[in-house]
């Protein structure tokens, strides 16, 4: 991903395999599994249900530390798929 695109983006929630970053109005997120070094962008529908779940897994297990909930949603969620290499991201 280059710079240009990740200077539109604020961090989210960051752990130590995991960080989550949203565009200003949280429409476009970026979540990044750091020891695959993979980011999966996330907008347009893809973002509106990435943003419910993530809602979703904070209220339910609000004791979850951002490695854990961005985990769930990393593996379970499905957006695992979705990402690239991190130098592959244009």
């Amino acid at each position: 991903m280059t710079e240009n695109i990740q200077a539109l983006f604020k961090l989210v929630a960051e752990g130590e395999e995991f960080e989550l970053s949203a565009n200003d109005s949280n429409t476009e997120y970026l979540l990044r599994n750091k020891e695959d070094a993979s980011t999966a962008h996330l907008e347009g529908d893809d973002a509106e249900a990435f943003s419910q779940e993530y809602s979703t897994i904070k209220t339910q297990f609000p004791d979850y530390s951002a490695d854990q909930m961005l985990a769930q949603l990393w593996d379970q969620g499905g957006y695992s798929w979705m990402a690239l290499a991190d130098e592959d991201e244009a």
